[in-house]
Order: C-alpha cells, then structure tokens, then sequence
C-alpha cells in the first residue's frame, strides 16, 4: 500500500526558535492519523508546510506523490484541508458560502454535501455569523467533503466546541469519510478525541515527533500522575513523555508515554502490549 503522506526531516524555524524539529512520518493510504500534542507544539506548522502555506527551511515532504512546495491544483483538489477556528465569511448564509466555495472546484458532489447539512440540521439560508462554533465547525466539513477528496487533513477541528457536540463531529467525520481509500490526519490536543477515532497516533512535543505507533500500543504505554499538595500548587514541570497536565484543585495531573520504547516496538514489528494499562501514581507533597 503506498503512503499518502511523506515526511522527511521536514524543519521550520522562526527567528532563533525551531518550532518544527527534523521531523519523519508515513501516513499509509485508508490511515486514520491522529497528531496529539499541546497548543506549541508544532503540529499547526506542520501541517501548513503539508498544504504549501509555510515553506519549510529544510527537509521534505509529499501528498499524494507531489511535493508540497510545488502542489499543483490537480493535487490540491484531491486533498480536503480544514483550518484551525473554522474560518468562514460571517456575513454570508450557509448557501452563499455553499456558492462561493463551488466555483474553485470542478468536481462537486451537491447531493453529498445535502446529505451532510441535512445530517447536521443546518439550514441554507442560515447566516454563518449565527450559527455556534460547532455548527461552524459542520458546515466546513461540509464545503470540504464536496469536492470528495481523497485525503482530508483538519488542524484541530474541535478547537472550542463543548464536550457532547465535539463527540458527534469526530464520529461524524469517521462516519461519512471513512470510505475505501480515503486518508484523514487530523491534529489535536485532547487525548480522547485521538483515542476515539485513529488508527495510529504520533506525539509532538517542542516541535519533534516523540512518537508514532498504533493506538493500540499507545494507550498502554500511558501512565497517568497525580500530585496532590498541601499548600500552594506549583506550575507543572516540563517533563520528557509529558502528553497532558493539568490542575485540579491541589492535585496536578500528568499522562506520561514512554514514547521511546512504544517507538521501538512498533517499528520492530511487535503486537503485544509496550507497557500496562494506564495507572496512578500519587505523591503527597508539603512544600515548604
């Protein structure tokens, strides 16, 4: 099976800072690929190298067989790119946007895109300005599965959408694209959206690809710490593995993967687990 999706020692500086570390990927084709990793990581640089928005200071990488810096609009037009925030002209109404989008494309499934807005109960005559963040977030789904692309590459799509319709759109996505053949990377900062709907699953952290494995073997390499304070909670320390932290409370909350050995397995060919099923490890602490 050939890969969709090429990256080799793909970098990206900005002034002094390499936000994109030397980065190496595969994305086989029919994969779904979820890119976690918190907001400044690189995950949106990455990306918009993928859709020729940003040029990459070294490396390379290809969509579908073409270089990215010199994507043609016969190869754009197989690939489906959402933005982070769901950018769309708030003044227009749902058709009008429906309109203006068709006239870049020479192929355009009507009917399919229909389906979708029926499927969301999103009405043509609808002004985007209205509508909520998550409805936004479906109407672009929409725009991009008309074309019917071959690989559809979305930038956080749940960025500011509640829990329950967050949900219903990453099933949505999984559910109306998934057909023979396609492609998804999509890229984001929450563990359980990646979890719910990928095939395989890479970290970033510090703008360097920290892990690439099934999810399978993901998720049981997780370990998850708690420490719980007496007193002032201070900041969360920058660890290697570090996934997620957060505060609850006194406690601060940290999911480690030990990505290195994960890395090791999946690329050796193993099928048993790397690691054990996700525990919890707490500390009392007293500062003094």
């Amino acid at each position: 099976m050939s890969d969709a999706i090429v990256i080799e020692r793909l970098t990206k500086h900005y002034g002094p800072r390499r936000v994109v570390d030397s980065v190496n990927l595969r994305i086989p084709t029919g994969c779904v690929y979820g890119l976690l990793g918190r907001n400044g990581a690189g995950k949106s640089t990455l990306i918009k190298m993928l859709m020729g928005m940003v040029h990459q200071d070294s490396g390379r990488a290809t969509l579908l067989g073409n270089d990215t810096r010199a994507l043609t609009p016969e190869t754009r037009a197989r690939v489906a790119y959402l933005a982070e925030g769901h950018p769309l002209y708030r003044w227009m109404s749902v058709g009008e946007a429906v309109r203006f989008t068709r006239g870049f494309y020479t192929v355009w499934h009507g009917q399919y895109l229909d389906e979708i807005l029926d499927y969301f109960a999103i009405s043509r005559s609808a002004k985007i300005g209205r509508l909520s963040n998550g409805q936004r977030a479906q109407v672009s789904l929409a725009l991009a599965l008309a074309p019917d692309p071959e690989l559809l590459i979305l930038d956080d799509p749940t960025l500011g959408i509640d829990t329950v319709v967050r949900r219903e759109l990453l099933e949505s996505i999984i559910h109306l694209i998934q057909r023979s053949g396609r492609t998804i990377l999509f890229s984001s900062h929450i563990l359980g959206d990646v979890e719910r709907v990928a095939d395989r699953v890479g970290v970033m952290s510090g703008g360097v690809l920290r892990a690439d494995c099934p999810t399978e073997h993901f998720t049981r390499s997780l370990k998850r710490v708690v420490l719980e304070f007496i007193g002032s909670v201070p900041r969360f320390p920058a660890t290697v593995g570090l996934v997620n932290r957060r505060q609850a409370g006194t406690d601060l909350r940290g999911l480690f993967s030990r990505a290195r050995r994960t890395r090791r397995r999946a690329g050796a060919g193993e099928h048993r687990s790397a690691g054990h099923e996700p525990g919890r490890r707490i500390h009392r602490l007293h500062p003094r």
